[in-house]
């Protein structure tokens, strides 16, 4: 479920009660980041995308539209949602729905299984790195299709023109794509930003074995130190000018323009 950092006005979808209050439901709503899925199109769209199949966890299950959405397409899902009176809903509603299993609990406590398995999900804003995080450090996961805030997903995937640590860090081993927009309507309440589909898919085969020497080498050229990446590799590797040149680097670029195809070859050439 997606959370609105800004809180906006939602007077035409909750019920004030004396005072100029919220409900009891309201405030929980509010403190758990509740916004419910509520488009048929939309949740379709993020099914399309995902195309599960076997074993799929899904965080921030709610009311269960993307819950039943997955299992209609033949997915075993086990699906979490911190709400107890949430979770007993969509457990009572899905209880003779072949193929769902609703925990009531927080999705960041989940054991990730040891067979492949997808992740599919509506996520709180104000969870989605530590959600992103989670998937990323879990060996069987295949992928993951995530409706996030719009921003979260475009910096992510490059599409400001810039890249983030995390997804350079991790683009040998998986690929970031934003796979449509989903707009604010499509909640209840109404959040005041728009969502995006963010799709994070395993890699058949690693471009990078040396998983270490790579990890150190962005890190190390995220530092900051010097104002560019040249700069910052310069403090800790020889060859940084020849490499830069093979990838196509110019000598001032900051690090956040450099895309991670040209990570992987300043490290094919660094580490020869």
């Amino acid at each position: 479920m997606a959370q609105d950092y800004a809180y906006g006005n939602y007077s035409h979808t909750q019920k004030k009660v004396k005072g100029g209050g919220r409900t009891p439901r309201d405030r929980a709503r509010r403190t758990l980041s509740q916004n419910f899925l509520v488009n048929d199109a939309a949740v379709e769209s993020i099914v399309a995308v995902a195309d599960p199949s076997g074993i799929v966890l899904e965080p921030g299950a709610g009311e269960g539209a993307l819950t039943r959405a997955l299992a209609r397409r033949g997915a075993k899902v086990t699906a979490y949602e911190i709400d107890p009176l949430v979770a007993a809903k969509l457990a009572a509603r899905t209880r003779d729905v072949s193929g769902i299993r609703v925990v009531r609990g927080d999705f960041m406590r989940a054991k990730a299984p040891r067979e492949p398995f997808s992740v599919v999900g509506n996520i709180p804003y104000s969870a989605t790195s530590k959600i992103v995080d989670w998937c990323l450090a879990a060996p069987a996961l295949t992928s993951a299709t995530l409706l996030t805030q719009l921003e979260y997903a475009r910096k992510r995937t490059g599409d400001y023109g810039r890249w983030s640590l995390v997804t350079v860090a991790s683009w040998p081993w998986f690929g970031w794509e934003l796979r449509g927009r989903i707009g604010r309507e499509s909640f209840r309440p109404i959040p005041s930003v728009d969502s995006a589909i963010l799709r994070i898919q395993r890699r058949p085969e690693p471009l990078v074995r040396d998983r270490d020497s790579y990890t150190d080498l962005v890190r190390t050229g995220f530092s900051g130190v010097g104002g560019s990446v040249r700069a910052s590799l310069r403090l800790r590797y020889r060859g940084v000018d020849d490499a830069l040149a093979a990838a196509g680097i110019a000598h001032d670029t900051v690090v956040g323009y450099v895309h991670p195809d040209q990570w992987i070859t300043v490290h094919e050439k660094l580490f020869a």
